[in-house]
C-alpha cells in the first residue's frame, strides 16, 4: 500500500497538489465572498455536502443558501490542510478551519475539521463531496 498522507503532503509539491491547494484557497474566498459563479466552477455539478449533523445538500442547495444570504461566511481561517492523492485523477483533503459565520440572523465562530473528495474530470479539479465537523469551542 502506498503511502499517501507522508510529511511531503503537509506543503505541496506537485503540480496536482499545487493546482488542489489553489483550489481551495479560491474556494475559501469565494464563499466569503459568495461569489455563485467562482464556487459553480470549484464545485463539481453532482457535489454533495454532509454538515455536521449528516444532512446532505446538493451543490444547488449549497449555492442557494449564500445567494439568498441565508449563511455568510463572514471569515476563514484555515488551520490545518493535507492533500492525499491515491490516484492521478482522486485527492482526498482534509483539514481544520476557524470560521465567522452568520447565520439565522445571528453572528458565531464555528471550529470544524473535514474531508473533500476532489476529482480530475477534462484535466481540471472540482471537489465533488465534503463532510463537516463542528469541533467545540
Amino acid at each position: 500500500m502506498v503511502e499517501f498522507w507522508s510529511k511531503r503532503n503537509l506543503m505541496p509539491k506537485t503540480e496536482d497538489e499545487n493546482q488542489i491547494l489553489k483550489l481551495f484557497e479560491d474556494g475559501d474566498r469565494a464563499l466569503i465572498a459568495a461569489d455563485i459563479a467562482e464556487l459553480s466552477r470549484i464545485f463539481a455539478d453532482d457535489y454533495v455536502q454532509y454538515d455536521e449533523t449528516g444532512k446532505p445538500s446538493t451543490k444547488q442547495e449549497v449555492l442557494a443558501n449564500l445567494k439568498s444570504g441565508a449563511i455568510r461566511y463572514i471569515a476563514m481561517v484555515s488551520t490545518g490542510r493535507r492533500i492525499g492523492l491515491p490516484t492521478k485523477d482522486v485527492a482526498i483533503v482534509h483539514g481544520s478551519e476557524d470560521d465567522e459565520v452568520e447565520q439565522g440572523g445571528k453572528r458565531f465562530h464555528a471550529r470544524y475539521v473535514y474531508m473533500d473528495i476532489v476529482v480530475k474530470r477534462n484535466g481540471r479539479w472540482q471537489i465533488v463531496a465534503s463532510q463537516l465537523a463542528r469541533l467545540n469551542a
